[in-house]
Parts: structure tokens; sequence; C-alpha cells
């Protein structure tokens, strides 16, 4: 039985021009449908069958036409929904947000979906390959050797399969809730619906924390791309530690509203050999994490220290439920999410990806009197 795929799924590699043709012609198929009805139909709706225009460029025709295709979207997007219609003119606040975010997303999408259709399409022409190879070692017992390797293969093509579907689930899901929170802000106010001071505030601070919590989780999945790329080598330099944490603190205290924070650094923490950026989204996971895990009341700890060895360790605690000692290695794969998380999976692989690279390790501990204790090293500066 033949299977059915579509134009830039039959070998030879995607074809931007199809694909960018397919997701436009999807762009104004949205906007000729929902526009009659802009007016009766909340924003979400056409922005979401954009975003699937974009997906459907990017699986025919790779990360250009995705990228072609999310500009198209959006503009189509402002024109035919976003008030006033028909011109590139947008009064609101909130919807130059709503566009912003919508624009962000289609990208980050079409590319991520692009990169994946890449991936199936070589995990099919290995697969042609190893079936090729099976017929000879059926002639031959000297190549059974062979055949165990590309057994094994098979095993890995599986592996990248299962962890492909798992990536379009965390982003199925993770960058739907923060953007639906951000929609529906959003258009309460393009709405005119009128609330007092102190209500208006708090929600426009649940759009910048939604706005930030979106960036990690986008900063994350483009991190994990770029270490399955190998393209994930740190740029050294002398980075005070305890500057880090402080400052990491300061821009996720919205997460520690149930929880309270403790430092422990000493004084004379030694500056630390690494960059900047990736241990600052190190700590950010670490954070992030401990506060989903951290019960109302407890306490979330944070401290570093000199080894002997040349390293500063670096530790956070909490005192949730913990993680299971059979489950202490697995925790930093990627897409492991643990008993009730609602995170994307990816941050931990991240984290350990980052030590690893700096020459460091990582990992998980029992705090005592219950909760989990992450701690990695990374090497000191030398003078």
């Amino acid at each position: 039985m033949t299977r059915f795929r579509p134009p830039g799924l039959r070998g030879g590699g995607p074809t931007p021009w199809v694909g960018t043709a397919v997701g436009a012609g999807g762009a104004l198929l949205v906007v000729a449908a929902l526009a009659p009805f802009r007016d009766d139909v909340s924003g979400t709706s056409p922005a979401l069958l954009l975003v699937l225009a974009v997906v459907a460029a990017g699986v025919v025709g790779g990360a250009w036409a995705a990228a072609g295709t999310a500009v198209v979207a959006a503009a189509a997007y402002n024109l035919a929904f976003i008030r006033p219609y028909g011109q590139f003119k947008v009064d609101v606040g909130e919807d130059w947000v709503a566009l912003g975010v919508f624009l962000a997303v289609a990208l980050v999408v079409g590319v991520l979906v692009a990169a994946e259709a890449d991936r199936r399409r070589a995990a099919e022409t290995r697969e042609g390959e190893v079936r090729t190879l099976y017929e000879r070692l059926q002639e031959s017992d000297d190549e059974r050797a062979r055949l165990n390797e590309e057994v094994a293969r098979m095993e890995v093509l599986q592996r990248v399969d299962e962890q492909r579907s798992a990536l379009l689930r965390s982003v199925s899901h993770d960058l739907r809730s923060p953007l639906a929170t951000i929609r529906a802000v959003a258009s309460d106010l393009r709405d005119g619906v009128v609330y007092e001071e102190p209500t208006r505030t708090e929600l426009l601070a649940t759009v910048c924390d939604e706005s930030e919590r979106l960036d990690r989780i986008v900063s994350n999945l483009l991190s994990l791309s770029r270490i399955e790329a190998g393209a994930f080598a740190p740029e050294r330099q002398a980075v005070p530690i305890d500057e880090l944490i402080t400052e990491r603190l300061r821009r996720l205290s919205a997460l520690f509203g149930h929880a309270r924070v403790q430092v422990e650094l000493p004084p004379d923490l030694p500056l630390v050999d690494g960059d900047y950026t990736q241990l600052e989204q190190v700590v950010t996971n670490l954070l992030e994490n401990a506060s989903r895990h951290a019960p109302p009341g407890t306490i979330v700890r944070v401290g570093g220290r000199a080894l002997a060895s040349g390293a500063v360790e670096i530790w956070v605690s909490d005192e949730g439920i913990g993680v299971p000692d059979y489950d202490r290695l697995r925790v930093f794969e990627p897409f492991r999410r643990g008993e009730g998380s609602r995170s994307s999976g990816v941050g931990l692989a991240i984290c350990k990806a980052v030590v690893e690279a700096h020459g460091g390790t990582i990992r998980v501990e029992r705090t005592p009197g219950g909760g989990a204790t992450f701690a990695f090293t990374v090497p000191a500066r030398t003078p």
C-alpha cells in the first residue's frame, strides 16, 4: 500500500516556491473564508488557521517557505482581522502585542516544523537504505554483521520520530497556553471592557508574565534545536555567578509568589569561566522548575560554593515531591516530564547539555526533609 505524501515530502528535498505558494494560498483562503465573519469570531480562530498555513508551507517548502509565509500571514492577519481593516496600521497597543506574538509564534512553529519535515525525509531515505541492505543480507551470511548495524540505526530513527512527535505536542500545548492568555486579555482591552485601575494593571502584568514565559519556551526549543545540530559551543568569559543569580531571581520574582526564596551565596564566591547567556538559561530553567514543584508556603533555596577541584557548585532546592531514585538519570532526557509537570520537558535536558559543554556535571539529589536539589558545577575563572 503506497502512502500519500505532500509534494515537499516525495524525496529530493523541500521545494521553497511550491511551499510558499501553498502557504500563501492557505492564508488567502483563511482570509476569504473568515473575513465576512470577522466581527463575529474571536481573533484566536483566524490566528490559529493562519499558523496552520505556515506549518503547511514549512512541511512542503522548508524553512524559507515557512518564514515567507509567516510574513504573508502576519500581513493578512493585520489587514483582515485587526482594525482598521485593509490598512497596515494598528491603533491599539494591545493589537501590536498580539500581532508581534503571532508573527513570532508563526515563524518559530513554521521553522521547527520544516526542520522536523527535513528529518522525516532523511529518516525515510535511511529506511529505504536499510530495506535494501536487508535484502542483500539474505543472500550472504558474510553481511549479517552489517544487518545488526542497520537494526541499530532503525532504533535511532524510531527515537528521532518519537522526539519529533513529542516536540509537536510540546509546541501545540505549551505555546498555545500563554498565547491564549495574551489574546484573551488583549481582546478584552481592545473591545473596551472597563476595568478598575488595579485590575487593569494586574491584567497587563499577566500579559507581560505570559510573554516572558512564551519567550522562555521558545528559547528552550531553539536551544534544543542547536544542541541537536551540534552548534552549542559556549563563548567563555568571566561570569559573576552571584550577580547572575540575583538578576534571575529579580526577573522571575512573579513565579515565587507562593513560596519564599532563600539565597545562600558566600561573599567570596569566585568568578566562573563560561557563557553568560547559556549559564543564565541553566539558572532560569532550574528556578522555574523549582517554582513549579514548590508547595505553597515552602522555601526554595539557591546557593553556591567553591570546590577544592577548582570548580564552582551551584544548587537549587525545593521542598516538593522530589525525584524518585529510578528517575534521577532519565529526568535529564529531552521531553521527559515529571509527575504532574506542565513543562515542555526540555529545560533539564538543556541544562545538562550546557553544563557538560562547559566541562561540568549536573545531578539531582533528595532534599533533606523532602524535595529535590539540582546541583551543577562549572569551572572557576583562572586569573
